[in-house]
């Protein structure tokens, strides 16, 4: 059982790392036409400065310690609780906007259900972990 729950976490955080990695890639090396996909308008002297380092840096950084995770047992569950913490925030914010009533195009609350799904993906490995 421990074997099987251990795979299930290093595939759980393998494929939350390579998400991560692509959206952290794409906002790097195209950071104006990602958000331009996501139908968020940013402008200013900063805003690819500000992309790159808000949506690249931070997922590549989460890519990192998400494969770290998946492949040292020792940092399985600082990278369980990073996502599960990262994620929540913005469940967070998502429920926040839904109750201020908020409009957002359709590709916006399926990114909403992804983050609700990764999320509660990661609770349920920590809640389990501890038994």
């Amino acid at each position: 059982m421990v074997y099987i729950t251990l795979m299930i976490n290093r595939i759980f955080l393998s494929t939350v790392a390579a998400m991560f990695f692509a959206f952290g890639y794409w906002s790097i090396t195209a950071p104006l036409m990602m958000t331009s996909q996501l139908g968020v308008v940013v402008s200013g002297p900063a805003a690819a400065f500000e992309m790159r380092g808000v949506y690249g840096g931070i997922s590549l950084g989460a890519a990192l310690l998400c494969l770290g995770g998946a492949i040292h047992r020792t940092l399985q569950r600082p990278a369980l609780y990073f996502i599960a913490t990262y994620m929540g925030g913005y469940v967070i914010g998502r429920a926040v906007s839904l109750v201020a009533g908020d409009t957002a195009p359709t590709n916006s609350w399926i990114f909403a259900g992804f983050e609700l799904v990764i999320f509660l993906c990661a609770a349920t490995i920590l809640q389990r972990s501890r038994k």
